[in-house]
């Protein structure tokens, strides 16, 4: 749930550099499934897994409608999935290829979605204020809720207090609760990007507002379902996790498996599995979910100065490159998924605690995954 790594092209350069530097004093730059290995040796977490899919179909992608496609087959199939490549790696002990585990802030592009869609259908529009759809919620310290957009929400421009700066991500807390603690802070500066987990509980709350259904709710019937994404779920305020699960370890060593949900609600509730990530930004990025107007609108970095669009942040990778995605970090987990613009190639790749020692192995993941590599 923390401040997403937003790898510009200069850290991630450089990060790639002293690695591959380091490298060739002892021979070619590591692989994927070397990196994978030294998330463990290196990056100090008990366990690592990654699955990437590169599609090679030669069929035309959906070019999105207010009601997605489902897959069809429950192997995550689509127009275009199903075909092409498919690689998976694992290091260290008690982590697995089908493993349910917390995703943490990706699901703020599962929430992003769901207010696309809605945008897609002129139930809302961006230009609406959270005092519209939220009455009197937003006010306190120098907030005014009438004064924000839905669009600053999505984009992380509304300058609100993030909540869990003083709960820690550890402490269960209702939505309202959640705001209530964001409102009690004066806003960081209007229309600049500064990453808070209180926008996308808003958003939350607008959507049920909108639709009268809880986000999870509609994040099923418009997401999950249509793209069987068959260990994908929002657990509420369930504290255990479906099998199959590895464990999940704090810092300290301690087991962290199980967790109230609540802690991060609409901002990093989402439990999933590796496929089913894959899939998903597959399916969103290749068009299947949003029409292509909401799609650009969705990858545009205007707002945020280039640091963020909507639920997604761009990365631009050493040889020129550019990947979608977003990564999540709850106790005990984080998750770092990745794909090209058109959602062809994707990667995601986890570990089974909240962080990783080694700050240059991610973007190095990233970069020997979709840079050609040259002899």
């Amino acid at each position: 749930m923390p401040t997403p790594r937003t790898l510009l092209a200069l850290p991630v350069s450089l990060a790639f550099l002293c690695l591959s530097t380091a490298a060739s004093q002892a021979g070619p730059a590591p692989d994927t499934n070397a990196l994978v290995r030294l998330l463990v040796t290196q990056g100090r977490a008990p366990a690592a897994a990654l699955l990437a899919h590169a599609s090679t179909g030669v069929g035309t992608a959906p070019t999105g409608t207010d009601h997605p496609r489902a897959g069809t087959d429950d192997t995550r199939a689509g127009s275009d999935y199903a075909l092409g490549t498919t690689e998976y790696t694992q290091a260290g002990t008690g982590i697995g290829r089908a493993d349910h585990f917390r995703a943490g802030s990706i699901t703020k592009t599962f929430i992003a979605t769901v207010i696309l869609q809605l945008a897609a259908e002129h139930r809302l529009s961006l230009s609406d204020t959270v005092e519209q759809h939220l009455p009197g919620l937003v006010h306190g310290a120098g907030n005014d809720g009438r004064a924000l957009t839905l669009r600053s929400l999505l984009t992380h421009t509304s300058g609100l207090y993030d909540f869990t700066a003083v709960t820690g991500g550890t402490v269960p807390v209702t939505p309202t609760q959640a705001v209530r603690i964001a409102v009690t802070h004066p806003p960081a500066g209007r229309g600049r990007f500064s990453y808070s987990n209180t926008n996308y509980v808003l958003l939350g709350l607008v959507i049920r507002q909108v639709t009268g259904d809880s986000y999870a709710t509609e994040a099923e019937r418009r997401i999950i379902a249509p793209l069987r994404l068959t260990g994908t779920s929002f657990p509420g305020s369930r504290t255990t996790l479906p099998s199959p699960h590895g464990r999940a370890y704090a810092a300290d060593g301690s087991d962290v498996t199980d967790l109230d949900p609540r802690v991060a609600g609409a901002a990093g509730e989402l439990v999933t599995t590796l496929a089913d990530l894959d899939r998903f930004y597959s399916a969103l990025l290749g068009g299947e979910l949003l029409p292509p107007r909401w799609l650009r609108e969705m990858l545009n970095t205007r707002t945020a100065h280039g640091s963020y669009g909507m639920g997604l942040f761009p990365v631009r990778l050493p040889c020129g490159t550019t990947v979608w995605g977003h990564n999540g970090r709850i106790s005990g987990s984080y998750v770092r998924t990745a794909a090209t613009v058109d959602g062809r190639h994707v990667l995601t790749f986890r570990v089974n605690t909240g962080e990783i020692a080694d700050p240059g192995l991610e973007p190095a993941l990233l970069a020997a995954e979709f840079c050609p590599r040259t002899s």
